[in-house]
């Protein structure tokens, strides 16, 4: 009687109406309407293309099935698709009018309709398929015993054509692994661009055939063979992305001059000398690889036609590596130091009527638009590039704000306001380790600011960035997932889709769900707490992770002198991340109790301030034999007083005065320790 009863429940439950807010979709689509019933699964589903799509659809279709078939642990039949109209009965069709082209403003729509018994996919090209096919498995069901889809119509469309992810491998070599399972992640939540930062200070990361020096002298042998190179292209096409190369000049150049130093601009004076020999005149410095993170002054000479010559033969091997039609040539905080101290540089500005060294600049990267211009090129640059004669075919990419000094958003408004296309980077720099609401509510489209239909339709969107002067192969999923889900959202949803609640609720199931593509930005956490336990349990150091979060806006590594390339980052504050899942949760639990000092509300708090206790005390056992530990007792030890202190307050037996019990709770925003800070300290201070 008891095993009818739970077979009929679960009948009702799989087939009971789902609401709304019970989708975790991301990227929430433009229009969702729900129907009663839905579409069970079982193994005869079956996939079935047609129309005329480019083959990629076929392996991502593959994919779709080998993803749904983990999930549901459902033995389908269907294996591989390899052609069209395969299996014109099957529960799955998928239509596509035409093969869709990488790149801008191409149709990325699609239509989804779940049936009880079929369902469709009918998008323009197979681009909108594949993001027809990733919303499919985001609405999978299930109750006790079986999966379904939910019966339902979903019309979708992107925002904005530009929804991209910057990495940079300079600073921190990415492994080809580490790029093709972000490419998967990109793919999953729709961001159709990967700017991929391969030059800067710390490395030359592409092999050069024609220009062997480049990779024997500045690269650490860590870079991308030419075959590895289009084999990630590949991938990423596969995939309906964009890949959008980035070799920065004429400023952080150290990599580049290690290798050519006679294009450099810094001159060494030589004068001196002995009685029978006086030496003067200059000679070419020397250049090495910068192993430190911050701004340098090793600059390009733009006076010096080998530098347009060498960037020509490179341009020339490096872009038919890249089929797209963009190239990133940087251009960014180039400090013109050694500009200033160079006569001949200062000559040369002189007799071209160049005022400023920004003028020189764009001199330099006009000499780049024709380079790049006849490999079908267009070139792209971040916002110090903007000037009255820079190319209009230039695109302009916007990442400067409060903290370089400028208003934040005010270069894009600029760049779209003088005829240039744009790029919004402020505000999407995940390597700031900001929390995900930041990054969420920063729209690409100024506010405030009157744009005309034209102006507007120059921005073309946004790039989430990840600079990794902090970040290796196994922490860097960790700083992009799961914020960078959000800004997905932020720029394919609609512009009122701006719920932080309902974010943060589907932002956690769309993080476990990106596992399955192999990202690890939740499984790394137990490597490194292990190394830092020496391998005893870690579930007090879990438990403190949980309320500390990496110290915020590059703090971690003031000065580029802490923290080197080569330093360990297998340490607390590479465990912790933004958005410390217990700070979120007692700051929950102090508003209601702040709300309604109920009984029940009451021993929520107190509940967190007896965890903290425990844990601080747990902390110091494990210390015993665990020195990696032995730095984040005092933050702990801190978080432990104000715990015990706030239990009495709770219990009106405090007999601390309101002056010290503040200066105990202060103590709790301190960032000396471990490099991390409390992110429970803002709502530690509401209950004074």
């Amino acid at each position: 009687m008891k095993y009818l009863l739970v077979l009929l429940l679960a009948g009702v439950t799989s087939s009971a109406q789902i609401k709304k807010e019970q989708l975790n979709l991301m990227p929430w689509p433009q229009n969702v309407v729900l129907n009663d019933g839905n579409f069970a699964l079982n193994k005869n589903f079956k996939v079935n293309i047609t129309g005329n799509p480019n083959p990629r659809i076929f392996g991502a279709v593959t994919r779709f099935l080998r993803r749904l078939d983990g999930r549901t642990g459902i033995f389908f039949e269907q294996g591989f698709i390899t052609k069209l109209n395969e299996v014109p009965t099957a529960e799955l069709q998928i239509n596509c009018t035409k093969s869709g082209k990488i790149g801008l403003y191409e149709d990325e729509s699609y239509h989804l309709d779940i049936k009880q018994n079929k369902i469709t996919i009918n998008a323009t090209s197979d681009l909108g398929a594949l993001h027809g096919l990733e919303t499919l498995l985001q609405m999978l069901q299930n109750n006790s015993t079986s999966f379904y889809f939910p019966t339902s119509q979903i019309s979708d469309f992107p925002r904005f054509t530009w929804r991209g992810l910057m990495i940079d491998v300079s600073r921190h070599f990415q492994p080809v692994d580490v790029i093709k399972r972000n490419l998967d992640a990109l793919a999953a939540m729709k961001m159709n661009v990967f700017h991929w930062h391969l030059v800067d200070d710390q490395g030359w990361r592409i092999e050069m055939k024609k220009h062997p020096k480049l990779i024997e002298l500045a690269s650490d042998g860590m870079y991308y063979t030419q075959e590895e190179i289009k084999n990630i292209v590949k991938y990423a096409d596969e995939r309906g992305i964009l890949v959008v190369p980035e070799i920065d000049v004429p400023g952080h150049g150290s990599a580049i001059l290690t290798a050519y130093p006679e294009i450099g601009s810094k001159v060494i004076t030589l004068t001196g000398g002995t009685s029978e020999k006086n030496i003067q005149g200059t000679a070419i410095a020397t250049y090495g690889i910068e192993r430190n993170a911050g701004i340098f002054s090793p600059t390009l000479d733009p006076s010096n036609p080998k530098t347009y010559q060498l960037l020509s033969e490179i341009f020339d091997e490096v872009c038919p590596l890249f089929p797209g039609a963009y190239f990133h040539i940087g251009g960014d905080e180039n400090e013109g130091k050694d500009w200033d101290s160079n006569p001949k540089i200062q000559e040369f500005k002189k007799k071209n009527k160049l005022a400023t060294n920004h003028e020189l600049q764009t001199y330099f990267t006009m000499q780049l638009v024709p380079m790049l211009k006849k490999h079908g090129k267009q070139l792209m640059g971040w916002e110090e590039i903007l000037t009255k004669n820079m190319s209009k075919d230039a695109i302009i990419h916007a990442w400067r704000g409060a903290n370089e000094g400028v208003v934040a958003g005010q270069s894009l408004v600029d760049a779209v306001k003088k005829g240039y296309k744009t790029v919004q980077s402020n505000g999407f720099y995940v390597d700031l380790l900001y929390p995900v609401e930041s990054h969420y509510l920063n729209d690409p489209m100024p506010k405030g600011v009157e744009l005309t239909a034209e102006e507007k339709a120059r921005v073309l969107g946004g790039e989430a960035t990840m600079w990794t002067e902090l970040v290796t192969p196994t922490t860097i999923d960790s700083r992009l997932w799961p914020r960078t889900a959000a800004i997905a959202e932020r720029l394919w949803s609609a512009e009122d889709v701006t719920d932080m609640a309902s974010m943060r609720k589907r932002l956690e199931t769309v993080s476990f769900r990106l596992e399955e593509l192999g990202l690890t930005h939740i499984r790394n956490k137990g490597v490194i707490l292990r190394n830092i336990a020496n391998n005893q349990n870690t579930e007090s150091l879990n438990e403190f992770s949980n309320v500390c979060e990496p110290l915020k806006g590059y703090k971690r590594n003031i000065g580029g002198t802490e923290y080197q390339m080569y330093s360990p980052f297998t340490l607390f504050a590479d465990a912790c991340t933004s958005d410390s899942k217990d700070s979120l949760a007692f700051d929950e639990a102090v508003s209601q109790y702040l709300g309604n000092k109920s009984p029940e509300n009451k021993a929520k708090v107190a509940a967190f301030f007896n965890k903290w206790i425990t844990v601080y005390k747990n902390l110091g056992e494990l210390s015993v034999n665990a020195p990696l530990v032995q730095p984040v007792l005092p933050l702990a030890k801190k978080l432990n007083d104000a715990s015990q202190e706030l239990l009495l307050v709770l219990d009106n037996k405090s007999t601390l005065k309101t002056d010290d019990l503040k200066k105990l709770i202060e103590l709790c925003d301190s960032k000396d320790h471990a490099d991390v800070e409390l992110g429970v300290y803002k709502s530690l201070k509401k209950l004074m």
